[in-house]
């Protein structure tokens, strides 16, 4: 969370998604969103008009974010209204962005590097690299304890993935080496692995501004996010032999569909593919 204080209106939205059994990761995202929100409005919650609520969804489309983002603001809209303060017609105008979105962009390991050599706060540095070397979400990422770092069996345990789903994913030896020094200097507030300055976990937003800004200082034109990193994630495993079912696995997909857009994106696997021309004389 990014702030101290928590209106009432955040405290009742709150016991509201736990009342509907949402993830601990959504409830996380939600909260967060409303947070800017309500940052946004200078006012309470429930006094806000639509008008207002329709500055903030043209300041959202105005931003560098995909739309699986933008429906995840949306949804926070959705709930806070629809369901916590009971005023749903305030929100009945918000359309849900479209699932159908281009393929998409992928970094290279060295536009990846020269991002993470962008970093000014080594936190950042490591959590963003993490997300890298795992695939995991922002949302994930932010929840990991210490407990969760297996280094006997060389895994980590994401505990509060998309939909309530648990899995493993490999944590390579550097990875490990990292994430202990990182631990021994910064000594995070138990139980969390990366943490903010009031002991919660790491704020996402905070997180998104830095990676924008060590983006903007790697000179790579483009405004990287953390999805951005974890698609990089896939890719790099396709292009050097991981079988799309083990992918699949690891980034926590629901369905092999999810997966198989990492194929479209690769220029190594599309470039190296054999051409009927070398059939033709020509």
């Amino acid at each position: 969370y990014c702030m101290k204080a928590v209106s009432l209106s955040l405290s009742r939205l709150e016991a509201d998604l736990r009342m509907a059994d949402r993830a601990v990761g959504t409830i996380q995202q939600y909260l967060a969103s409303v947070r800017r929100f309500e940052e946004f409005l200078g006012q309470d919650l429930a006094d806000a008009d639509q008008g207002a609520i329709r500055r903030w969804v043209e300041y959202l489309q105005g931003q560098p974010i995909g739309p699986e983002r933008l429906r995840c603001h949306y949804s926070a809209l959705k709930f806070l209204y629809g369901r916590t303060l009971g005023q749903p017609d305030k929100v009945a105008f918000l359309s849900m962005p479209r699932k159908d979105a281009p393929l998409p962009t992928v970094l290279t390991a060295a536009e990846v590097q020269r991002v993470l050599d962008g970093f000014l706060v080594a936190k950042y540095r490591v959590f963003f690299t993490l997300i890298y070397v795992t695939g995991l979400r922002i949302s994930e990422a932010g929840l990991l304890e210490t407990r969760d770092i297996n280094a006997f069996q060389q895994v980590i345990h994401v505990r509060n993935g998309k939909g309530g789903k648990d899995r493993l994913v490999p944590m390579p030896p550097k990875l490990y080496g990292l994430l202990r020094t990182y631990w021994k200097h910064e000594r995070p507030p138990a139980p969390w692995l990366f943490a903010s300055k009031a002991g919660r976990p790491i704020c996402h937003e905070t997180a998104r501004r830095a990676l924008l800004c060590a983006s903007a200082r790697a000179g790579i034109g483009k405004i990287v996010t953390p999805h951005m990193l974890r698609h990089s994630f896939a890719t790099n495993l396709l292009e050097h032999g991981t079988d799309l079912r083990r992918i699949q696995v690891v980034m926590g997909h629901d369905s092999i569909r999810s997966t198989t857009i990492y194929t479209q994106v690769s220029p190594i696997l599309i470039a190296s593919m054999r051409s009927p021309m070398e059939d033709l004389t020509v």
